[in-house]
């Protein structure tokens, strides 16, 4: 009978990992036509894989101090190209003219600077067992994730150049990314922090869980950030959304 870390390694291996290595292929050869951000988001694919591969060894029981940095590494880069994918949702409403951060050339220079904070981070917290301040590291983003979904939404009329339907979905995104650094993100964070050296293994089933909702939610954001069947159930549920707030307004007026 199968305990719940191999069930879940055996669901990664089946579904998870190609389905990331098949994304990545996809926003490749979507990149050249459609203005997705392509740069940030398949640095953030890149980051999952090396979380993909983390939990082969998590639960192998192999070398746990080594695991547990590259664990560190990746969560940390999962975050921060989480941000750079809301920060540029936030400026492509607000200031759609600002091209810098849409660029490739600039999402480049962005995305060599992630790598090297996260290895510099990720390094330093294993090394001088700084774990606390990692954490404190990790909470930094909570502020521009704010910033950015409370811009975004107070910014959206004001928006005329973009389509409703694109509105829809960079709110969509942003409410994503929001919950999953605060309901993902921070807690395997945490986690981590303290399951490193001096315990040097995860035994906790619950680090092994989130790390797999983690690329899940990312390979869904693939649907949310383009054009097409998921307009529909996004414009029904701003419709709702709509109507109720109709229907407040109408009862509060009969009052």
């Amino acid at each position: 009978m199968w305990d719940v870390p191999n069930a879940v390694l055996w669901i990664n291996i089946c579904v998870c990992l190609p389905l990331t290595i098949i994304f990545i292929v996809c926003v490749c050869y979507v990149g050249r036509r459609d203005p997705l951000t392509v740069t940030y988001y398949i640095n953030l694919l890149i980051s999952n894989l090396v979380q993909l591969c983390i939990l082969f060894v998590w639960v192998a029981r192999l070398d746990g101090t080594t695991c547990a940095a590259l664990a560190l590494f990746s969560v940390t880069a999962n975050i921060d190209f989480s941000i750079c994918i809301a920060l540029e949702r936030y400026f492509f409403i607000t200031c759609p003219f600002l091209d810098f951060i849409r660029q490739t050339k600039g999402s480049v220079l962005v995305c060599l600077l992630v790598w090297s904070v996260c290895i510099i981070t990720a390094s330093l917290a294993i090394a001088l067992q700084v774990l606390l301040r990692f954490v404190i590291h990790a909470l930094l983003p909570a502020p521009l994730f704010i910033f950015s979904i409370a811009g975004t939404t107070k910014a959206l009329p004001a928006a005329t150049s973009v389509c409703t339907e694109e509105k829809r979905r960079v709110v969509a995104t942003l409410i994503v990314l929001l919950f999953k650094y605060s309901l993902l993100n921070l807690p395997a964070v945490t986690l981590l922090a303290v399951s490193v050296p001096p315990n040097c293994h995860v035994s906790d089933t619950t680090d092994i869980i989130l790390f797999v909702l983690i690329p899940f939610v990312d390979l869904f954001l693939f649907f949310l950030m383009r054009k097409g069947p998921i307009d529909r159930p996004l414009a029904y549920l701003c419709c709702c959304s709509t109507d109720n707030s109709a229907a407040d307004v109408s009862n509060k007026s009969s009052v």
